[in-house]
């Protein structure tokens, strides 16, 4: 028997929206990595991106667990002597909700130029609003 392996043309990409509203963070970043890199379908393909697009709403009503809020730390550097930037996940939440999702999610993708591609796929609001009405989007649960 011979295994399967995907080509970029028999790829098919669906449309999924995810509420966020009330969803843990790390689980919601698993599971939304888990489709952006096609890992759901039975013909995922390690070294192509099979995955679908995802829709991630309200991602400003999103849920931590425990002291995370005041104890988890995003460090930046500006590459200047000193230039050492860290910001709590509560400012995080409050000036950019949407950018808390994108990087919990960007750590769970694989590195490297197939990873970034797949990164692409994802579109992350901070309200109930989105502006993918045309593409036609599943409601997607976990």
């Amino acid at each position: 028997m011979d295994t399967y392996m995907a080509s970029a043309s028999s790829i098919e990409r669906k449309w999924y929206v995810v509420d966020a509203e009330g969803q843990t963070l790390g689980r919601l970043a698993a599971g939304v990595a888990s489709v952006l890199r096609g890992k759901n379908k039975p013909t995922f393909t390690p070294f192509l991106d099979t995955g679908d697009y995802v829709i991630i709403i309200n991602a400003e009503k999103i849920k931590v667990t425990g002291k995370k809020l005041d104890q988890k730390v995003y460090t930046t550097h500006s590459d200047y002597v000193g230039g050492v930037r860290k910001e709590t996940l509560k400012t995080k939440l409050a000036k950019k909700p949407e950018q808390v999702i994108e990087l919990a999610v960007k750590g769970m993708l694989p590195k490297g130029p197939l990873g970034r591609q797949m990164f692409r796929k994802l579109f992350v609001y901070a309200g109930p609003e989105h502006k993918h009405a045309a593409q036609k989007p599943e409601e997607l649960k976990f």
